[in-house]
């Protein structure tokens, strides 16, 4: 944790598996982590591993879709770190796309991001430190045939970060982004060998990375990929 070693909130949404939970895990020898995510049970096992190692978590069943859920759960919590994780992947071609497909993923990986940032920003502000990490995709600076909603949401999300990383950077607020390739989680339908892929812990590292820099120094992107290619 960069500047006062003081223990801090992190919130961490879609913190039930995958990236979100090995960041949850990561980050709370330093935090006090509020695990966001509509798994209840998956975010009560995650709360007791993490207290059972002596730290500090906080479980918050939410449907982060939800802009008035999101502002009522969410606007109180000073919260000095957040990570916007969570998101959702249906990979087909455009024309087998289902418009309550394409609603979902713009409404997780992109609506969602706003709503709790929204909510959360507005005290790092005022108080004049925090540190927005969002969790993209390599496929926010590419393209791949049967990923026309998911890299235009993971391109979105890269403008979205760098724009309110120079808006609110001389407020004393971090916004970093951290560009994943192939992750060996859940996330991915693939099967097969995954042991070339990136680890959820890989990923969960660069985020404590862009949080360990010095004051007045800032990571805006990470981009993350497996040493070797399939």
């Amino acid at each position: 944790m960069s500047g006062s070693q003081r223990r801090g909130t992190a919130v961490i949404t879609g913190a039930s598996r995958g990236i979100g939970r090995a960041t949850a895990r990561r980050l709370a020898a330093e935090w006090e982590i509020v695990a966001v995510a509509r798994s209840a049970k998956d975010l009560e096992s995650l709360r007791r591993e993490i207290e059972d190692a002596g730290g500090d978590c906080s479980a918050l069943e939410l449907d982060i879709t939800d802009a008035s859920a999101v502002q009522r759960a969410l606007s109180d919590i000073d919260a000095e770190v957040l990570v916007n994780n969570a998101g959702l992947g249906i990979m087909k071609p455009m024309l087998e796309l289902g418009l309550d497909e394409w609603r979902s993923m713009v409404a997780l990986n992109l609506d969602a991001v706003f709503y709790v940032t929204r909510a959360l920003l507005p005290g790092m502000v005022q108080r004049g430190r925090g540190h927005v990490v969002n969790i993209g995709s390599l496929a926010g600076r590419g393209a791949f045939a049967g990923g026309s909603c998911y890299t235009a949401t993971k391109h979105a999300l890269v403008g979205f970060s760098e724009s309110l990383m120079m808006e609110v950077r001389d407020s004393g607020v971090r916004v970093s982004l951290v560009m994943p390739g192939s992750v060996d989680t859940a996330f991915s339908s693939s099967t097969g060998d995954a042991s070339w892929k990136l680890t959820a812990s890989d990923v969960a590292d660069a985020v404590a990375y862009t949080l360990a820099q010095p004051d007045g120094a800032l990571v805006s992107r990470v981009e993350l990929r497996p040493l070797r290619r399939r």
